[in-house]
Parts: C-alpha cells; structure tokens; sequence
C-alpha cells in the first residue's frame, strides 16, 4: 500500500510542521510554565513515545515540564502513580497538568486537580465533554475511526472471509471502542468473516504470546489477528512463529520501532498509527493555553492510518526525530 492516503499525509504534516517549528527559535507561544505530565506505567515503549512528543513540544514552547508515573513497563498503577504527582506539585508550582487518562480509575484524581483550580487536559482518549469533572480539554485518535479503518483494511486483505482472533491489552475507554468500531465495521462490510470473543493479552510479553499461542492451538481456523494494544504485534508474532501458523494477517498498534521492524520483515502484515507523538505534543500545547488563561476547544482528535510494508519510511524518520 503505498503512503497516498490523506490521513497519512495529514498526520506527517502535522508532525514536519511540529519539528520545523522547533527550529525556528521564535514560534513559542509563551515562557516560562511549569507542567507535569502523569502517566502510569510510565516506561511502556508506547508510553515513552508519547512522552517524546510532549517534552519536545515542550521544549519549543520554553515551559519546564515533568514526567511522573509508576515506573514499569508492564503494571498499570494509578494507586502508585498518584503519590508520585502529588509529591512532585508539592515541591513546585505547576500552570497545568496533564493526566492520562484512559479509563475511570484516574477520573476523581482529575476532578480533584480541578478543585484545586489546576487546568488538566488529558491525551490518547476523547471522553465526552462534561463526562470527567475537572476536565478542562482532550486530544487524541479518532478512536471509532481507527477501528473502523483497521476493519476495512484486514477485510480487505483476507478478501472477506476468514476468522480474526481479537485481542485488548485490557478492558478500557480506549481499546473496548477500538474493538467495538471494529466489530461493527466488519459486519456491516465483511459479513462473511467471523471474530472470535475478545480476549486480553495483558501487558506482560510473555503471558501475552502465551495466551495468543493457545488461542491459536484452540482455533485452526483462525488466519488473521487483530490488537488493540500497543504490544499486539510482538504479542501475535511471536505466537504465529511458535505455533507455526506464519501466514497470519496481523495488525496491531503504535508505530513504535519495534513494531514498525516486524512489519518491515513481514512478521506482521500492518500497523495502526496511532498519532502518539503528534497527540503529545498537543497536550502540551493545550496546557500552555490554559496555563495562560486562553479558551482551547474541549475535543481535539487527530488522524490515525493503517500502514503496510511500503508505508513505514517516513514513520522511521519521525522515531529517529523523537530519539526513539
């Protein structure tokens, strides 16, 4: 497939337009602010690349902002990440805060900021405006969008029949209506081929590919696997291989190196490119707004892209930007 369709070009446009701007010394909206970032289970691949994009945007804007959250790649902790913000706004005096917020656990953490008369805005999930108090704005994927354009790809591809394995990380806002969008799509488009009930592969590689190999052993129908996490694909390649089922349609997450190489060596077939970068970098700038008092619209969403073989190149530049 080659890279001709408009959301690629928008979302590599918004991402040269972010890195022109970074070197042009004069583009930066304002000085000076504090803001903290809070995102458990800080060190997952996906994560540090989000994080990439908020600190360069950062940079650019001449704010100094922090990065907080329980460090680990594979444990999702609110509980632990909490204490860690709290303890970095009691040392300095924060204009904004980001909070990442995929699911309802974080929610009253947030309304709590609010009280406290701190602007939040959070990235990656698009909760509906008024849904989460304290909520001041938010950017991300269109997350339907992204289910949808992966349905339409993988049916496509296995030419509208076959059986998809359909795995999340875990049940959250993001990844249910990732697969929601997907299921729907592929009913309405591709009737004939069936998705088997949704499992979660969690976040720990090896239990993942572990429970990704027995799914394959129980089902020798299935010939394509869809994941809605960012791991997915090292998940479900890694499983093909040990149950010798290679000739597998994989598509999964993130534009991450590791996931853009598989792809590369035909491990895996595609890859949603979630914008986690350029997402980033719009949280940053949303909380500048705030932090100077401007008005910033509630729902900010950004384009997502199912990307092939042929698709990958500039995807690489944008990681050797990030330092990634």
């Amino acid at each position: 497939m080659q890279t001709t369709s408009r959301t690629i070009r928008i979302a590599l446009a918004g991402f040269t337009a972010l890195a022109a701007l970074a070197g042009s010394g004069g583009a930066a909206l304002a000085e000076g602010k504090n803001i903290l970032w809070v995102q458990p289970m800080r060190d997952h691949p996906v994560h540090r690349l989000m994080q990439a994009g908020f600190l360069a945007k950062c940079k650019e804007l001449g704010n100094t902002c922090e990065v907080v959250g329980n460090p680990s790649a594979t444990n999702y902790d609110v509980s632990a990440s909490i204490p860690l913000a709290e303890a970095a706004m009691a040392r300095t005096k924060f204009d904004a805060i980001a909070v990442y917020g995929p699911g309802p656990e974080i929610y009253p953490f947030i309304g709590k900021l609010g009280q406290e008369g701190f602007p939040v805005v959070t990235w990656h999930v698009l909760p509906a405006e008024g849904s989460v108090p304290g909520l001041k704005a938010a950017t991300g994927e269109d997350i339907p969008s992204a289910g949808k354009a992966a349905a339409e790809a993988m049916g496509a591809k296995l030419g509208g029949k076959g059986v998809i394995a359909l795995t999340q990380g875990s049940s959250n806002d993001t990844e249910n209506v990732m697969s929601d969008s997907f299921r729907k799509t592929m009913a309405e488009k591709y009737p004939d081929i069936k998705i088997l009930d949704t499992q979660m592969e969690g976040f720990e590689p090896s239990s993942a590919e572990a429970k990704a190999v027995a799914l394959l052993q129980g089902n020798p129908d299935v010939n394509a696997a869809f994941s809605t996490t960012g791991n997915g694909i090292q998940t479900w390649s890694g499983a093909a291989r040990k149950a010798g089922r290679e000739g597998l349609v994989i598509v999964g997450m993130d534009y991450i190196r590791q996931n853009l190489d598989i792809v590369k060596a035909g491990g895996a077939w595609g890859v949603v490119a979630q914008p986690l970068y350029e997402e980033s970098a719009k949280t940053a700038e949303l909380a500048n707004h705030l932090a100077e008092g401007k008005t910033v619209p509630y729902l900010n969403p950004l384009p997502a892209a199912v990307l092939t073989a042929g698709d990958l190149e500039p995807y690489y530049k944008m990681l050797d930007s990030a330092g990634q």
